[in-house]
């Protein structure tokens, strides 16, 4: 209570309760706190002010008294601005203030505060159970986009939403990779209405890189039947059953389904083995005519049929976009040969863009880094006939490997581009990466990109203005396959880089030397060339919430556990 007496102004509680109500009588009952419904008084106070269900009664007094003391600055500005139809001409503490500034004032405090403000007294706990103030929470820090009035009628108040669903859970929203071996794979938790959602995020049918991505939901907490959050295991074909979540080590949680048996099918095996094959490749195994495809496609669903949504999750973060970046850094889908559609992540790193695989397979499993490239090394295409040739194509980038390698070996050599035809250094190219290494990154990479636009391009574009330049025509060398034969035929620019191959159980991993290129904004490529293949790489559109990084730094460190987990 010595608090409350601060806060009121008066050097005894007792007083102070003489105050409040002196100032109630002067200003009226409580029933006008909101305007536009009156005081609801939602359930029991206790949820708010302490027990089990408080969501930071461990944060102490002293959040308590900084919120306040904050409120109380605010509120003091705010009565200030403007002239309340009841409390006094000038007032002198929070609670000469009207409750309808109050309620506006309690709204936009973090929802985490709000339990420690009920402590004070008696007076902020009735105004915290208005529902105005825990339905502008969801919507704020979980973008409920629900009409929350709509909610309530169901017998859930906005309070009990937050308090009991929203906020418990909070640290499970956002991007997670599961622990499934080699294969990985992209997790999404959202909020939805009355739900909690964990959606897996799956790669469209093969070869199809540019469709939509599939969703499949793994599992849902609700507040539908009780007073308290239900967990709803959503895996199988049966609809869904008891489940649990488990939050232990930061960054990570765990799903666990209680009715396994609601995943099996009258049909046995096999028929849960079609049914998978369909969903996930959306064909028959007859339908497969490659062995070794067979034999990947039975692999992958023995292993991951095993875990029955029994599963442990790592959190990932898309990585925040810096001004140097090539394009947006984030998903995107690409080919991967037998092993179908898989999801990387792109990110820039100074000179660098990096690849990062969301999803795997048993040759480069799910965390390696399978593509890294190097920006300050551009490669000029030969005109569209030399395009065709694969010889030629091996020879230019084969040469930028060397010299990567020989700089590698002697630090003090500076990168340098390749031109089109013969295979010299160009002028451009040549000052471009020598601003880079003695101008600063960014500069560099800038020069480079625009060393390469300016440049005369043979053939049947090389009298055109630098502007149509930036689109130049691209072909894939005669020989080169590709497993979607639909891909863009001008691209903006190119460079050299490698790619992350290796044997089955990632035995032998080597990165071999190939070609990125820079197609728009949502797409790229890469040619593998000692794989003799091409990638099609096609960015994922969805909007993902709670996904980003807060620095780079907190980006970085996770990729280097994501490598760590499947090494």
């Amino acid at each position: 209570m010595a608090v409350c007496a601060r806060l009121c102004g008066v050097g005894q509680s007792r007083r102070c309760r003489r105050r409040q109500r002196h100032n109630q009588q002067d200003q009226g009952s409580d029933s006008d706190m909101d305007d536009e419904e009156g005081v609801r008084i939602v359930g029991k106070t206790q949820a708010v002010t302490g027990g089990p269900e408080n969501p930071s009664a461990a944060a102490g007094p002293s959040v308590a008294h900084e919120a306040t003391a904050e409120c109380g600055r605010a509120n003091v500005r705010l009565s200030y601005g403007q002239s309340a139809s009841t409390g006094p001409p000038n007032p002198q503490s929070l609670l000469d203030l009207p409750p309808e500034l109050l309620v506006g004032i309690f709204s936009s405090l973090p929802g985490t505060e709000l339990p420690n403000l009920a402590l004070v007294c008696k007076t902020f706990r009735q105004i915290l159970n208005t529902e105005t103030i825990w339905r502008r929470r969801c919507t704020e820090e979980f973008g409920m986009r629900e009409d929350l009035r709509k909610i309530e009628v169901v017998g859930v108040s906005s309070r009990e939403l937050y308090v009991k669903l929203l906020h418990p859970y909070r640290h499970i929203l956002g991007l997670w990779q599961p622990d499934i071996g080699p294969y990985g794979g992209l997790l999404n938790v959202v909020v939805d209405g009355l739900f909690i959602l964990g959606w897996m995020y799956l790669p469209p049918h093969d070869p199809r890189v540019e469709d939509p991505m599939r969703r499949r939901p793994l599992f849902r907490i609700h507040m539908l039947e009780s007073n308290k959050a239900a967990v709803e295991c959503m895996y199988g074909h049966k609809g869904p059953h008891k489940g649990d979540v488990q939050t232990g080590k930061k960054d990570e949680f765990s799903t666990k389904c209680n009715q396994t048996d609601h995943h099996r099918m009258p049909g046995g095996r096999q028929e849960e083995f079609r049914t998978w094959l369909e969903e996930e490749w959306g064909r028959t195994l007859e339908d497969i005519f490659h062995e070794h495809m067979q034999e990947l496609i039975l692999m992958k669903f023995i292993y991951t049929s095993q875990y029955d949504n029994c599963l442990t999750y790592r959190r990932i973060y898309l990585p925040p976009r810096l001004p140097s970046d090539l394009l947006q850094p984030g998903l995107f889908k690409g080919t991967y040969g037998s092993h179908g559609l898989e999801i990387i992540m792109l990110s820039f790193h100074g000179p660098r863009a990096r690849a990062t695989k969301l999803t795997g397979d048993p040759n480069v499993p799910a965390g390696q880094l399978t593509l890294d490239v190097d920006l300050n090394r551009p490669v000029h295409l030969p005109d569209l006939e030399h395009q065709r040739s694969v010889e030629e194509l091996s020879r230019l980038v084969l040469g930028v490997h060397e010299e990567a390698q020989q700089e590698a070996q002697s630090p003090d050599v500076a990168p340098q581009g390749v031109a089109a035809g013969d295979g010299a250094v160009a002028p451009q190219g040549a000052a471009a990466a020598k601003g880079a290494v003695d101008g600063g990154e960014a500069e560099g990479l800038e020069l480079a990109m625009e060393a390469q636009s300016e440049s005369p391009q043979p053939g049947p574009s090389s009298s055109s203005s630098s502007a149509s330049s930036e689109a130049q025509p691209f072909v894939l060398p005669l020989g080169v396959m590709a497993r979607n034969e639909v891909y863009p035929r001008t691209c903006k620019m190119c460079f050299y880089g490698t790619g992350l191959i290796a044997g089955h159980g990632f035995t032998s991993p080597e990165r071999t030397p190939g070609l990125f290129i820079l197609f728009d904004e949502d797409r790229f490529g890469f040619i593998w060339l000692e794989l003799k293949s091409f990638s099609l790489y096609s960015r994922l559109t969805d909007q993902l919430a709670h996904a980003y990084a807060p620095n780079m730094e907190r980006f970085e460190a996770m990729l280097r556990n994501m490598q760590s987990w499947t090494s």
